[in-house]
């Protein structure tokens, strides 16, 4: 494996930074908490409606914003500048998580509106300067190390989380609230923390004398429709981000839905945190093993691969039950599968995916071309938790909801074969 570049690393550890994040706020923490304190005494449907309404919420701003911001960061070389504007957005937002009382849902919804537009946007910025910090080489690789340390990074602070909680819980049901409180303050700390290696170490190349914001919002317009109209002359570009509208769907809805999927059916919330855990020491050494495959092999047949797992996920999900599953004479909880399997290609399928497009694009403006990319992104988590939301409300069962998920995957991957084939 060659050398990874100057910057790389630094780069990557952004990713431990952000999937605190995503792991505690996104997939963890926070949902097992917004039915159990700020949504108490709402039903099951309802809980399940209401938080997904509150993803997608967050989603589509994300998805407004994302192709303008993407085009004036690149006409005004602002990218670093405002990866840690938005960075800070999110981290402030997520510390403010500690102020909603018991059945404030409303502000607590509002928190993680603003957590998750700081999170997206952040993070349109930090995939855009991949092409900075890797060459055709080790493009894949180096996506693949970011996702690998996010997995470990975030893991070892969910776990403190964790601990910290269970300590807590047993002192009384005040201490059990305050002790995650402090878990959503110290995600917010660990965020601004691991933002610094990336602004002190990863170079942006210059571009020239900096325009006034006036001058820059009107250039960035022009050049988001100049970028529409080429992409839909590269008909290998349009058709992956097309694929990736549908198959991203399903994979976020997968992360943001899962915990409160898991409480609905009435597993312990102890089960649902490990298989959490499980996902994350899972995707460490298999986000690294999709990255060298993809670097060895292509990233296509990796790509169809993990798609394939997730369909798998979204019908082995429906099936659900609490009978323990045995598995070489052990028993072991059905959702400890269902864990193994998403975390074995969860980080593999988003870092490839992300390295794919990257060696697609011009990458003179790839901030402006990930702005559509992430635009795609969260456009398209608008329709996954909302779908599974309503399905479960209107039929009363939250396992339809997820089967409906599958849907997704299959047109994902249909146009993930037209996309090869126009490459």
């Amino acid at each position: 494996m060659k050398k990874l570049p100057q910057g790389a690393l630094s780069w990557a550890l952004y990713d431990t930074a952000n999937s605190a994040f995503a792991l505690t706020i996104l997939a963890g923490i926070f949902p097992i908490f917004y039915p159990a304190f700020w949504a108490k005494g709402m039903s099951a449907p309802d809980q399940t409606f209401w938080y997904g309404l509150t993803v997608t919420t967050a989603s589509l701003v994300v998805a407004v914003l994302a192709p303008f911001l993407g085009a004036m960061a690149d006409q005004g070389g602002r990218r670093k500048r405002m990866l840690l504007i938005f960075a800070f957005i999110g981290a402030l937002s997520t510390s403010l998580m500690v102020l909603p009382g018991e059945g404030q849902w409303k502000w607590a919804s509002l928190a993680f509106i603003g957590g998750a537009i700081g999170f997206y946007c952040a993070n349109l910025f930090y995939d855009s300067l991949l092409v900075e910090v890797s060459d055709p080489e080790t493009t894949h690789w180096v996506s693949s190390l970011g996702f690998s340390l996010g997995y470990l990074g975030s893991v070892i602070l969910f776990i403190f989380n964790i601990i910290l909680i269970q300590k807590a819980e047993a002192l009384g049901p005040e201490k059990h609230i305050q002790a995650t409180r402090l878990a959503f303050l110290c995600t917010a700390v660990w965020w601004m923390l691991f933002t610094i290696p990336l602004l002190l170490r990863v170079k942006e190349p210059k571009v020239g004398k900096t325009q006034p914001f006036g001058q820059v919002i009107g250039a960035s317009f022009r050049e988001l429709a100049r970028t529409l109209r080429e992409i839909t002359k590269m008909r290998g570009v349009l058709w992956f981000l097309v694929a990736y509208w549908f198959y991203i769907d399903g994979v976020n809805t997968i992360i943001t839905m899962s915990v409160n999927y898991g409480k609905t059916l009435g597993f312990e919330t102890g089960d649902l945190l490990k298989t959490l855990i499980l996902v994350q020491v899972v995707g460490v050494p298999f986000a690294l093993i999709f990255g060298w495959l993809g670097q060895k092999l292509g990233p296509t047949k990796l790509l169809h691969t993990g798609i394939l797992v997730y369909l798998g996920v979204t019908i082995y999900g429906s099936l659900l039950d609490l009978e323990p599953a045995s598995i070489f004479g052990y028993e072991i909880s059905k959702i400890y599968i269902l864990g193994f399997l998403i975390g074995s290609v969860q980080g593999g399928l988003q870092s490839l995916s992300r390295s794919y497009y990257a060696s697609m694009i011009p990458r003179e403006r790839a901030a402006e071309f990930f702005g559509f990319y992430n635009m795609i992104g969260k456009s398209a988590a608008l329709l996954g938790p909302l779908v599974m939301g309503t399905v479960a409300k209107l039929s009363g069962e939250p396992r339809y909801g997820i089967l409906a998920v599958s849907v997704l995957f299959l047109i994902g991957g249909a146009c993930l074969l037209k996309a090869g084939k126009n490459s």
